[in-house]
């Protein structure tokens, strides 16, 4: 027989169920992660390029750092959806066209998403924790009224447009790459797509990518936080060399009104990490590292209190 304190054990482990969302092409997947006694929901929006539903990438990360994330947030009583975003790991037949993708296919998918968490956890509303460029993608969700986003936690998120943080990452290129990939940067912020790219840069200017990034380097997230009227944390660690400490500033001078949590010695995937580059990129391919103390406790800690 069980004891009482194993039995009440088992009864608050939280429950993950695979769940589907129904799209034009082909269905979302993901993955419900429920409390026994929820007490908020949140959807987890994934970060830019292949990135799955556990913050997981076949370009070298294997942090976890989203279901890590969620399991966190389960122990708080905060139920989670994190998905695998369209044309990625299990919603791969949802992506169609590379070149047929724009910012709006994500940001409406994030508010589709948002009322199915809310609807799955019986909650009235749900948050949306947006990670990387998922805070962008969260941001521009949030911009057309819905009863069904609760409020926003921008995590590592950019304060800028994309094309002032690009720049900034292509600083170190050598020449005459730096001057190839400014000029066609320019001629995508001017609506004008770019037929011949050098291969060391079709990575990141190929043909196809272009429509979607003329569709992404328009928008500017301090002006889309000033304007959204919801309750917003801002979440940044300081040893972030992917985007920087500045960034979370940028956001949080637009929302005064803003909760702004700054990690130390935290970097992009919101682990311990300390400013050497090498040492910190060691963290992207740990799984077994924990999530930084601090940051699942300041997390569910606002959501549940802005609830």
């Amino acid at each position: 027989m069980l004891s009482l304190v194993l039995a009440a054990a088992l009864l608050s482990d939280p429950v993950s169920t695979a769940v589907s969302l129904p799209t034009d092409r082909a269905p979302l997947h993901g993955t419900l992660l429920a409390p026994s006694e929820t007490r908020a929901a949140a959807l987890i929006i994934a970060g830019s390029g292949p990135t799955d539903r556990d913050g997981n990438s076949p370009l070298g990360v294997s942090a976890s750092s989203y279901r890590l994330l969620a399991e966190g947030l389960a122990a708080h009583g905060v139920a989670t959806v994190r998905t695998d975003k369209r044309g990625i790991a299990a919603s791969a037949f949802a992506g169609g066209r590379e070149e047929d993708l724009r910012f709006t296919h994500y940001s409406d998918d994030a508010r589709a998403w948002a009322a199915e968490t809310a609807r799955l956890t019986g909650q009235p509303c749900a948050w949306l924790i947006g990670h990387s460029e998922g805070a962008l993608v969260a941001l521009v969700a949030a911009g057309e009224a819905d009863e069904a986003i609760c409020g926003l936690v921008l995590l590592s998120g950019a304060g800028r447009p994309i094309g002032a943080v690009l720049r900034e990452q292509l600083a170190t290129a050598p020449e005459p790459f730096l001057s190839q990939a400014l000029s066609i940067l320019a001629e995508l912020e001017a609506g004008r797509p770019v037929a011949e790219v050098p291969p060391q840069l079709a990575a990141l200017f190929r043909p196809s990518v272009q429509p979607y990034m003329i569709s992404w380097l328009p928008l500017d997230p301090a002006a889309l936080v000033a304007a959204y009227d919801g309750p917003v944390m801002i979440g940044h660690g300081a040893t972030d060399i992917q985007v920087g400490v500045a960034d979370a500033q940028a956001l949080a001078a637009a929302r005064p009104d803003a909760t702004l949590k700054l990690w130390d010695g935290v970097n992009h995937l919101l682990k311990i990490a300390p400013a050497d580059r090498a040492a910190n990129a060691a963290t992207y391919s740990n799984p077994d590292l924990p999530l930084a103390p601090g940051v699942v406790d300041d997390i569910a800690g606002f959501i549940l209190e802005a609830r």
